[in-house]
């Protein structure tokens, strides 16, 4: 019965999810609110998965399953954009990178080997509860934001065409319904993710997997998948910079969910709790990263096999840390 409300809790999750998108582009559309507003919308929105995760791991004490999704999500995020490049290899999605994406892709390494050394070299320093590695995250996230933002002017126009073309198929719905219909979306996505987490520890006890690999890989790939949805969308578009900036804009919205939970989590700094399997996730996702800058950064190349090739060891990778997480969870 477990797994049956696993499986539920997911495809409600995915499902949801991805009407929230849609009604917050019917909002953009049909009201006066601004583009920067509508944007913290729809970020926070459809990462309402992997926050309801992550609060409702530390709320039945089980902060692995609260990192892992976290970190997790960040793996399985950079897998969707790698099999996506693949998939489409005729497009070449890497070659429309832009400075915003190669100065996102930084920040996030950044920020994630803050992560890797708080893991392995824990700092008993926090203040109020908060460890020293959060406050230091907010710190680059805040910086590094300025930086992306002067970086990614004169990106808007590309963007918004892709925005005129998904919102022909929602002109049937009007303003009051979007605005009712997101906010009932994100409460059933509340409901959804809670279920997910508790279901997804029980599923830990049971299979004996551990918390750590449930949350890495069965909670993250779930509340990931609206991400490949969305990268789908924008490629079919050929708003090929949008489909990047969404992958690793989700990633650093993720690194801030767990400096959320780190302020919930009153025992003491989170990261000093955890397991240290998750370093494992997070240098894989830093590895992912690496592999994902150098198509970003390389001169532009018309062989298919050369241009594919970072994507294809982006996918081997992955699974090679699927496996060494496995054997240390």
């Amino acid at each position: 019965m477990i797994y049956v409300i696993f499986i539920i809790a997911a495809v409600a999750t995915i499902y949801l999810s991805v009407k929230i998108s849609n009604y917050v582009d019917v909002i953009d559309k049909k009201s006066t609110l601004k583009a920067a507003f509508l944007g913290v919308l729809l970020g926070g929105a459809t990462s309402l998965p992997e926050v309801t995760t992550s609060v409702t791991s530390v709320i039945i004490d089980n902060p692995d399953i609260a990192v892992g999704n976290v970190m997790g999500s960040n793996m399985f995020n950079l897998l969707i954009l790698a099999v996506m490049d693949a998939i489409f290899r005729r497009k070449r999605i890497f070659n429309h990178a832009t400075n915003e994406n190669f100065y996102t892709m930084g920040l996030f390494m950044l920020l994630s080997l803050t992560v890797v050394v708080s893991i392995l070299i824990p700092i008993p320093f926090s203040f109020f509860g908060i460890g020293w590695e959060s406050i230091a995250m907010v710190v680059m996230y805040v910086i590094g934001a300025k930086i992306i933002s002067k970086a990614g002017d004169g990106q808007e126009e590309s963007e918004s065409e892709g925005q005129v073309e998904v919102y022909g198929a929602y002109k049937h719905v009007t303003l009051k319904r979007a605005v009712i219909g997101f906010i009932i979306s994100a409460i059933l996505v509340l409901a959804a993710g809670s279920a997910l987490t508790i279901s997804a520890d029980k599923i830990a006890v049971i299979t004996g997997l551990g918390s750590s690999f449930v949350g890495t890989f069965l909670v993250a790939a779930s509340t990931s998948l609206p991400e490949a949805v969305s990268v789908f969308v924008a490629l079919k578009l050929r708003n090929y910079p949008l489909a990047i900036g969404s992958i690793l804009g989700s990633n650093l919205f993720n690194l801030m969910i767990l400096v959320g939970t780190d302020v919930l989590y009153w025992q003491e700094a989170i990261l000093q709790t955890v397991s240290n399997t998750h370093a494992i996730t997070t240098l894989s996702a830093m590895a992912l990263g690496l592999l994902a800058i150098y198509p970003i950064i390389r001169v532009q190349v018309k062989n298919k096999l050369t241009y594919v090739l970072p994507s294809l060891l982006m996918v081997i990778t992955y699974f090679i840390s699927s496996y060494l997480i496995y054997v240390n969870s």
